[in-house]
């Protein structure tokens, strides 16, 4: 998919998510601060979507600058590896048994300033098949319509 042809994924904050934190928190060993998925909205046999709403309490806020709050990007990388991990898991039987770890990215790009208040959107993709438990993956974050950040990942 080229990059003037990604569409924001559509986003409903009443309509009722697939996986909620709570089905979450099952799958991923990850717990606040560090859990960065509040829900999924959407899952398909290769992509899945997930969201976070950016709050002004998030304890990364208080140092990622506190006169001028910023999400710092490596925490972007990071909730984009937790929603490729909840694709992941949603793939096998018996996901509560299996583990992710996060390998490697590439392309990172950054496009605008996450802030408070801001409603993140993943939408991750598989790039191929998984082999030997090895995903490759690429990742994008909206707020809004707008493409925030880009990358692809891969997973094991």
């Amino acid at each position: 998919m080229r990059l003037h042809e990604i569409q924001a994924p559509t986003y409903d904050c009443n309509r009722e998510p697939i996986m909620d934190v709570n089905r979450i928190r099952e799958l991923l060993p990850h717990r606040y601060p560090m859990q960065l998925v509040d829900k999924v909205i959407e899952i398909g046999a290769n992509y899945i979507v997930g969201v976070k709403n950016v709050t002004s309490n998030e304890p990364f806020f208080q140092g990622h600058f506190p006169q001028e709050p910023v999400m710092p990007g490596v925490l972007q990388i990071e909730a984009m590896a937790q929603t490729g991990g909840l694709l992941v898991l949603n793939s096998v039987d018996e996901p509560e048994r299996y583990s992710t770890y996060f390998m490697k990215i590439d392309g990172v790009k950054f496009r605008q300033k996450v802030v408070p208040g801001d409603t993140l959107i993943f939408r991750v993709e598989l790039m191929a098949p998984i082999r030997r438990g090895i995903s490759t993956m690429k990742g994008y974050v909206f707020v809004g319509e707008k493409l925030s950040a880009k990358q692809s990942l891969w997973r094991k």
